[in-house]
């Protein structure tokens, strides 16, 4: 496991490559859709989770869903990153330093920087990874 939360399941992921790096010959699409409420629901309709619904050179996006008394066992990443709360509120507490969050906010956490969300009976968050830059 690399730069993801906990994971409990990754059930999907979407792996997008440079232009004209499929193997094919055929060039990557500009653009590609993803439903990120399907995926907060089914992961809330089960234990929770995080699942990577887009995975680019550059970037990692995925949605982790917390849901209490599970603990968040989250690990320091080797990437920067940020939280997107999507549903539900609770406090992330990085390096000792507590942020309460909320639907509508979002909080960078550093690469190395302990963190872990607490205070939740459910919470969901899009998570974005950098990737590659190092």
């Amino acid at each position: 496991m690399s730069d993801q939360p906990n994971v409990k399941e990754v059930t999907h992921v979407h792996e997008t490559q440079s232009p004209g790096a499929h193997g094919d010959g055929h060039p990557l699409a500009v653009a590609h859709p993803f439903d990120i409420g399907a995926v907060t629901a089914r992961l809330a309709a089960g234990n929770g989770g995080y699942e990577i619904v887009h995975s680019s050179p550059g970037l990692e996006l995925g949605v982790y869903v917390l849901i209490a008394p599970e603990p968040d066992r989250q690990q320091p990443h080797d990437a920067d990153e940020v939280y997107f709360v999507l549903e539900g509120h609770g406090t992330l507490e990085v390096e000792g330093e507590r942020v309460d969050v909320r639907e509508g906010h979002a909080v960078f956490v550093p690469a190395g920087a302990k963190h872990g969300f607490v205070g939740y009976e459910q919470l969901a968050v899009l998570v974005i990874f950098e990737r590659g830059s190092k």
